[in-house]
């Protein structure tokens, strides 16, 4: 993609454009935003120390360089943004609009590593422009990151200090390579971030690997800005500088091409090498039969529980009796309307699952349901299942009441929207985990190779362990602490019955002591071959059960009460009734009986056993763990 780059002249934004370019992007402006009567602003988004000298640094990369004098201040400073005038963010807002006016770019480089803030914003831009951010550094390792930026060429000193540990007269003026030995002791003595992520240090490129000349200090001086006793306070103001040719003519890509960067394709082959797979398409096998279902008739209706802060709807259906796009909107709009009917908004929804008829009408719906939802959407499961021959979609939805608590009973989102090499993007109107309550929801993850959002190339081994890895990123970096093996619930979706040994063989670690499901479906996203669907705890436990009754007939009245029998029993067990389950989701094999009566049977034999309405999702799939099971339950 064509890309500006936003640069600070600092080692983070000049070492991801150097990724951007390696994956492939162009970088064809230079953007940034500089102070307008002093050296350092009190900015919680923009490094400004520096900024005599960007001009040049443009001119050393040959690139037209785009700037705007910071106005705003950090008006706004919660975890999420909306656009706020008179905050510092709006300047790059206004700064992107005049890039996005004068040339066609796609994408923003921007070099954040660790900071939410800071991501949530330039994200937050990027969308109202309809940009795509790049932060190839973000959540990486900052000791391996640093090394990685020295042994790639770049050189940067250090011009500001701010941190115990560090001091003026000693540390400014270092390189990268001189100081990088004392971050690491800096880190075990006093937790600093070796990156200089809190803000200890900051620095300037003089030279890189796409740099066409390199920047040379002719003159300096050191400014004291707080002579604090235990954490000083200084930085370097430039006074003259001038540029110097390198007799190196070769294009960007050439010149980085065998360097030791961290790439899409480094680490996939290190991944792929790490767990013994090789990369070629699974063996042939016959494609297991889609069984068709009859239309629905009558009586297929949501329904929808509440109780204290949860809510819930199940069974909202989109029906083919009219265009994709209209019936997306009706469905859409029942939704809503049950939602409201309980006294709650879309926007206290935190996780959906959306089960469509094809997987190709999937665009069409997206489309829709996206205007549904605004920052922060809820989590979301998408694959395509055995649905009736008239039913379009079929979809569920959990809520959680705001404001009802603090801590770990409040609700926190993570919706990172940037291509890096961490986890997938959200691609979609989708965030890729919440945490509600003590408990930790996460998107479904198939296996996209994060740096470049395409599926990965390899078999089943390689794409059910990538996925799950995808879990774990997401899992650590919203709920530090918290692993795959401490899930307590994982449904695993995957395309062949014959894929269900490998995925299993992928997940039963040792430490693995969840409650688990595989499920057999027609498709799933990009044609990738399994999706992880994971809920884990984050402070507290919760209650998750499976029920599945193997017979050799099947009688749809008999099968449910007896089902619903072992699932009220394992209630109890745990000291649990009816009213303790948001959401019942039920899977079976849809060549066993017709969506309706299995429909008509539960919702009555549920009312009958529970005496309330109980929300349930009714899911028919190709097949579920083994052929002997015929029917999974699971909240």
């Amino acid at each position: 993609m064509k890309t500006v780059a936003l640069i600070s002249g600092g080692k983070d934004s000049c070492f991801n454009m150097m990724h951007c370019v390696a994956e492939g992007h162009e970088i064809v402006a230079l953007a940034n935003l500089k102070p307008k009567d002093k050296d350092e602003l009190d900015s919680y988004m923009y490094q400004t120390v520096g900024h005599q000298a960007i001009e040049l640094y443009a001119e050393a990369m040959g690139l037209p360089l785009y700037r705007h004098t910071i106005q705003g201040t950090a008006v706004s400073t919660e975890r999420d943004y909306l656009p706020l005038e008179g905050d510092e963010v709006e300047d790059l807002y206004q700064l992107l609009v005049r890039v996005k006016s004068e040339l066609e770019v796609e994408a923003v480089a921007v070099g954040a590593i660790l900071s939410d803030y800071q991501r949530v914003r330039v994200e937050n831009v990027c969308l109202r422009l309809g940009l795509t951010p790049l932060a190839y550094l973000w959540r990486r390792e900052q000791a391996p990151l640093l090394q990685e930026m020295v042994d790639c060429g770049m050189e940067a000193i250090i011009i500001k200090v701010a941190a115990m540990g560090l001091e003026p007269d000693r540390h400014l003026g270092l390189s990268l390579r001189q100081i990088l030995p004392h971050m690491l002791k800096m880190q075990q003595k006093y937790g600093l971030n070796v990156c200089g992520e809190g803000g200890e240090y900051e620095t300037f490129t003089l030279d890189c690997p796409l740099f066409k000349k390199r920047i040379i200090v002719d003159e300096q001086e050191t400014v004291i800005h707080s002579a604090d006793a235990f954490a000083p306070v200084g930085y370097i103001r430039f006074k003259k500088l001038h540029l110097e040719d390198k007799d190196d003519p070769r294009c960007a890509q050439d010149r980085i091409k065998d360097l030791p960067l961290t790439t899409s394709h480094t680490l996939m082959e290190a991944f792929k090498a790490d767990i013994g797979s090789v990369d070629v398409a699974s063996s042939a096998m016959y494609d297991p039969p889609v069984p068709m279902m009859e239309p629905v008739t009558e009586g297929v209706s949501p329904c929808c529980h509440s109780k204290e802060c949860y809510f819930s709807v199940g069974g909202v259906t989109a029906l083919s009796d009219n265009v994709l796009e209209i019936s997306t909107r009706q469905a859409m709009d029942t939704l809503k309307g049950e939602v409201e009917r309980l006294g709650r908004t879309l926007s206290e929804v935190f996780s959906m699952c959306l089960y469509v008829k094809k997987m190709a009408d999937f665009a069409g719906v997206n489309a829709v349901y996206k205007t549904y939802f605004g920052i922060n959407p809820p989590v979301r499961i998408c694959v395509e299942t055995v649905l009736p021959e008239n039913v379009l979609f079929l979809l569920d939805a959990q809520g959680w009441r705001r404001g009802t608590g603090d801590g770990d009973h409040e609700r926190r989102t993570m919706h990172v929207q940037g291509l890096s090499h961490w986890a997938p993007a959200n691609i979609g109107p989708y965030s890729q985990a919440t945490v509600v309550d003590g408990r930790v929801y996460v998107a479904g993850q198939i296996p996209l190779v994060p740096g470049s959002m395409t599926l990965v190339s390899g078999d089943i081994i390689v794409q059910s362990r990538l996925a799950l890895q995808h879990v774990a990123s997401v899992l650590g970096a919203l709920c530090p602490g918290v692993a795959v093996p401490d899930a307590l619930l994982a449904i695993c979706y995957t395309v062949h019955p014959q894929f269900v040994t490998a995925a299993r063989q992928q997940w039963n670690t040792p430490s693995h002591h969840s409650l688990t499901e595989f499920v057999v479906v027609p498709g799933l996203p990009r044609g990738a071959a399994v999706e992880w669907q994971v809920y884990a705890p984050a402070s507290c436990m919760n209650v998750t059960a499976f029920v599945d009754k193997c017979r050799d007939s099947f009688d749809c009245d008999e099968a449910v009460t007896s089902c619903l029998e072992c699932y009220a029993e394992m209630l109890d067990k745990i000291d649990r009734d009816w009213s303790d389950v948001p959401l019942l989701r039920v899977f079976f094999p849809a060549k066993l009986c017709s969506y309706q009566s299995l429909f008509t049977s539960l919702s009555s034999s549920l009312q009958r056993k529970s005496g309330a309405v109980v929300t349930f999702s009714l899911v028919p799939v190709i097949q579920l763990s083994d052929d002997m099971k015929l029917m999974s339950m699971c909240h």
